[in-house]
């Protein structure tokens, strides 16, 4: 075979190579189009129910600093009337009062009379400064407070893995559309240089994407 006759037969080779790549190309970033579709789906499905837990728990934060107040109010309000009481030698009233208070406000009334803050000048100046005085709604509002904010940085991710997801679609897209434009052009070099920037996408998106996590939950 002359060498005349040989070239044709060697640019039909590397035509029908090239037309095996794009085709490959064209399937593969088709499904991987897919794929980064669906998992930006479920991330944005995971973002929005975290997102409602996430007020729920605030709310329910609220509502716990809100309890934890009107606590502290009833404590504030009869320790008031303890010590007018006290001061005016009522003592039948200030049992009264005394009487009344809270289980969580005795432990730290106790420990306050006990530090004699009468005549010791280093005593607190009230049982609301003493380290046994502790709410359970408060601690209870604190608790949901760091709860809403891990779910808050868990929205966040979820965002960034959605976004990623769909930066990912995109590039895909356009290695679909090199390969999809490689087929319409008649040049040999030109076919060759858009497969390979479809090819070099496909591969970046792909190394890419695998580095991200996936989510596959159905609830």
């Amino acid at each position: 075979m002359s060498e005349a006759q040989a070239a044709p037969a060697e640019r039909s080779t590397h035509s029908d190579v090239v037309e095996i790549v794009a085709t490959v190309l064209l399937a593969l970033a088709a499904v991987a189009t897919a794929w980064s579709s669906y998992q930006a789906a479920r991330w944005n499905g995971h973002q929005a129910e975290t997102a409602s837990r996430n007020n729920a728990v605030r709310i329910q934060a609220a509502r716990a600093e809100s309890e934890a107040e009107a606590e502290t109010e009833v404590d504030v309000a009869l320790f008031i009337q303890w010590v007018d009481a006290t001061a005016a030698e009522d003592d039948e009233l200030a049992s009264f009062y005394e009487s009344r208070f809270r289980a969580e406000f005795q432990p730290a009334f106790d420990a306050w009379l006990a530090s004699e803050p009468l005549t010791d000048p280093d005593a607190a100046s009230t049982p609301f400064a003493m380290p046994e005085y502790r709410l359970e709604a408060t601690a209870e509002a604190e608790r949901l407070d760091a709860e809403a904010e891990e779910l808050t940085a868990t929205v966040q991710r979820d965002i960034q893995h959605a976004t990623n997801y769909v930066l990912a679609v995109v590039l895909f897209a356009v290695a679909l559309f090199f390969a999809g434009i490689s087929t319409k052009v008649q040049g040999l070099r030109a076919r060759k240089a858009l497969v390979g920037t479809g090819v070099a996408l496909f591969v970046g998106a792909t190394v890419w994407i695998a580095t991200f996590p996936i989510n596959l939950s159905i609830g």
